[in-house]
């Protein structure tokens, strides 16, 4: 996704079983709506506001979601 665009997760994927506990409990759950904001300068990691707040994620968390643009 590129910035500004908005997304809803939908799931996770099975890469993100080990840390999936850990992206719930950043409030990343199915059916949240997100925004890109930014991306580091060599593109990991990427910021999104999510539920309020700004929230980074590296580029494998990131790919752990499954998502839907909306």
């Amino acid at each position: 996704m590129k910035v500004g665009e908005f997304g809803r997760i939908v799931g996770f994927g099975k890469a993100a079983s080990s840390y999936r506990r850990k992206l719930l409990a950043m409030g990343l759950t199915p059916g949240t709506e997100f925004s890109v904001t930014r991306f580091a300068p060599m593109g990991d990691p990427v910021e999104i506001k999510i539920r309020g707040f700004s929230l980074s994620l590296r580029k494998e968390e990131a790919a752990g979601l499954l998502i839907e643009r909306i």
